[in-house]
């Protein structure tokens, strides 16, 4: 039987802000919850000792100024100015830290940005895994950008995923492209998901021509439950590795469904 731990800033969440109902999940037994700081890898580092697998799974869709403005709290024109911007800081290069130093973001204000959460924390923890000889890592990264996202969303994500696998070849390195992720339990994900089916019908009657302008939004959306038993499956598969897109993720799941039937 396999143990999985799970690594965050509060360790076990509380279930009334992350799921409808206040009680854990049958599965959640399962789980060694623990505290940890993505950007300080000394709070993670003993975890990853001994590890079959490791798995990145975090990351943000809106930077903190884009949010501002959704929120009325910034300038439309400033907010989008600066959510739009061609760049931003992410940390000091990653890949020049010692081992357990930790991440340092370069924005004045300390914002977290894509370069930093989508990209430099993933290749950080792929170094510190890669230092502990973890012979596996995953990647969460994303099938498209969208319409409504700063092109730097999915740009940081595919630059993780060409230095991770540049830098750490001895890693059987995996990097999963979902497109938008919903689960009943999380409400607000719903109408999104149901817009994004749409999109995807809409696509797929065109053949395809619009997935250049909608990006994820042309997609069909995935269960998250789904995506984590292809996440499982991949693991446990030595012939998956590099990206896996989202066909490749469906055929995952499938095959985890049909073992689970056996």
């Amino acid at each position: 039987m396999a143990t999985a731990a799970k690594k965050n800033r509060s360790g076990e969440p509380a279930w009334s802000g992350v799921t409808s109902s206040p009680d854990p999940p049958t599965w959640a037994g399962s789980v060694s919850w623990q505290k940890a700081d993505i950007l300080k890898p000394s709070t993670y580092q003993t975890y990853l000792k001994g590890a079959d697998a490791v798995v990145h799974s975090m990351g943000i869709l809106l930077e903190a100024d884009y949010k501002g403005v959704l929120q009325g709290k910034q300038s439309i024109y400033s907010g989008l100015q600066r959510a739009f911007s061609n760049t931003k800081g992410g940390s000091q290069n990653p890949l020049e830290r010692k081992p357990g130093d930790e991440l340092q973001p370069q924005e004045k204000d300390g914002q977290l940005t894509y370069e930093l959460m989508n990209r430099d924390s993933a290749i950080t923890l792929a170094q510190e895994a890669a230092h502990e000889e973890v012979p596996i890592f995953l990647y969460v990264s994303a099938a498209a950008g969208a319409p409504i996202l700063p092109q730097r969303y999915i740009t940081t994500k595919r630059e993780a995923e060409s230095t991770i696998s540049s830098s750490f070849p001895s890693t059987r390195s995996i990097f999963f492209r979902p497109p938008f992720l919903y689960d009943s339990s999380r409400t607000f994900t719903m109408p999104i998901a149901a817009l994004g089916a749409v999109g995807a019908v809409a696509n797929s009657m065109t053949g395809g021509r619009l997935t250049w302008l909608m990006g994820a939004g042309g997609m069909k959306p995935l269960k998250a439950d789904l995506v984590g038993e292809a996440i499982v499956e991949a693991i446990g598969d030595e012939n998956v590795k590099g990206p896996v897109e989202v066909a490749e993720i469906e055929e995952l799941a499938h095959r985890a469904w049909r073992r689970g039937m056996l």
